[in-house]
């Protein structure tokens, strides 16, 4: 994943991204409804975005000191001022090479952002050393299902155009790193379906949610007629512009 490139994507549609971010909002909530029982004084959020998961953890732990990060600026500035008066420490760093070493916190969490990370492992084992005893792990990731009916409308066309959701791990993978971490952990899936009016509508939902990464919608600077040509493979596979969202939500207990 090239990092300034997804950096650039989110900064680009940081003003309209909660206009699109429907699917990020819902596993948002399904996060926090895993851990009803417990309670937080340090919080660490990597990948805030626009602060839509934040907000919800200034709710859930009121009296938590949070600390947010996300590698996008113009993402951080949207947080920000959306949450000027929740007192949230906001800093603008790449999750994968920060660094808190005067810092312990009994939660790290994050939301839809570790998909885009290089080494999934590394960082977990990083934010595993920041954590108190008994401290948890906590975070949704995309995994490669994701848009699979995209894929296969592009590949039904003879394009070999990439889509970042490829490149996703799948169930496996996480589990494997999970279990090399972690002695308690978990792991669960779901699916989200999303139908769309046009191609055209699913390419800016793309667009305004960064989700491009550094694949799909770096190089959609198609012709109507190949839109065309895509839209009608799309419903002649599927009957309708529709994709799947493919999520795992995953969390490890530090002994």
């Amino acid at each position: 994943m090239n990092k300034k490139i997804i950096a650039r994507n989110f900064s680009r549609c940081a003003y309209l991204y909660d206009r699109y971010a429907d699917v990020q909002k819902k596993a948002a909530l399904e996060i926090l409804g895993g851990i009803e029982d417990y309670s937080f004084s340090k919080v660490l959020e990597i990948g805030c975005g626009t602060g839509n998961y934040t907000f919800l953890l200034r709710e859930k732990f009121k009296k938590a000191r949070i600390t947010a990060l996300d590698i996008s600026g113009k993402m951080v500035e949207v947080a920000r001022e959306k949450l000027k008066d929740k007192d949230i420490e906001f800093i603008v760093a790449d999750g994968e090479s920060v660094n808190f070493p005067d810092e312990d916190f009994d939660l790290v969490t994050s939301n839809a952002c570790f998909q885009w990370f290089e080494n999934l492992e590394a960082a977990l084992q990083k934010y595993k050393s920041l954590l108190k005893k008994d401290g948890l792990i906590l975070f949704s990731i995309f995994g490669p299902l994701t848009f699979r009916e995209l894929n296969a409308s592009l590949e039904s066309l003879l394009q070999n155009m990439p889509i970042a959701a490829n490149n996703f791990m799948n169930k496996d993978k996480i589990k494997k790193i999970l279990s090399n971490n972690f002695k308690e952990f978990k792991i669960r899936e779901l699916r989200y379906e999303e139908s769309f009016a046009s191609l055209l509508r699913l390419l800016n939902k793309i667009k305004y949610t960064g989700i491009r990464g550094n694949g799909l919608g770096s190089k959609i600077s198609l012709g109507w007629r190949y839109l065309k040509k895509l839209e009608e493979a799309y419903l002649n596979k599927f009957q309708q512009i529709k994709v799947t969202y493919q999520i795992f939500f995953c969390q490890g207990l530090v002994e």
